[in-house]
């Protein structure tokens, strides 16, 4: 077989395997779980079953207490959601002041130690802030805070700055449901 006969035969199989190279990878949807955390206090969904963490902490005063740590880490974005049932001696009369030291608390980790956006709102009866902060690298965190009675409840969202609003980060954040 001559050396054109054979160029002429392979060119074919050559734009085959170009056009295969060039389509698209196949791209699997994320199966969402619901997620009911401790005391059943509330749901939300997360793309995949996230780890469950009992994290011990204090009140201001000394007063130990559990936080609750769901987590997950997926397709470049990492999902958090927590709650805690703060003890007696936590004064939970101005919910404001507790979430504004969640918010502080949490902007120290921020480029520039402070969040780019804060909504103040009420959700389900209950006292809450959304916000939107800067990370390095081109990063961001989203966060949901909340306060019902003695009830502490935290979403948190972290990835590219354009994810934090997009189509994962709405679903999270929409598919919260305090009981």
């Amino acid at each position: 077989m001559s050396l054109r006969r054979r160029s002429l035969l392979g060119a074919p199989l050559a734009l085959l395997a170009a056009e295969a190279r060039a389509q698209k990878r196949l791209e699997i949807p994320l199966t969402w779980y619901v997620v009911q955390v401790e005391d059943s206090a509330f749901t939300v969904e997360m793309p995949g079953i996230p780890d469950h963490r009992i994290l011990n902490d204090r009140s201001a005063r000394g007063t130990p207490f559990a936080l609750h740590s769901y987590s997950l880490d997926i397709g470049g974005y990492s999902y958090a959601a927590q709650t805690a049932l703060y003890p007696e001696d936590v004064d939970v009369t101005q919910p404001r002041l507790i979430l504004q030291s969640a918010l502080n608390a949490r902007a120290q980790r921020l480029s520039g130690g402070k969040w780019s956006k804060v909504e103040w709102r009420e959700l389900s009866g209950a006292s809450a802030a959304e916000s939107i902060g800067p990370l390095a690298g081109g990063k961001a965190l989203r966060q949901l805070v909340l306060l019902k009675g003695r009830r502490f409840a935290s979403l948190a969202f972290l990835g590219a700055a354009a994810g934090v609003t997009g189509a994962e980060a709405e679903h999270f954040f929409k598919s919260f449901k305090l009981s």
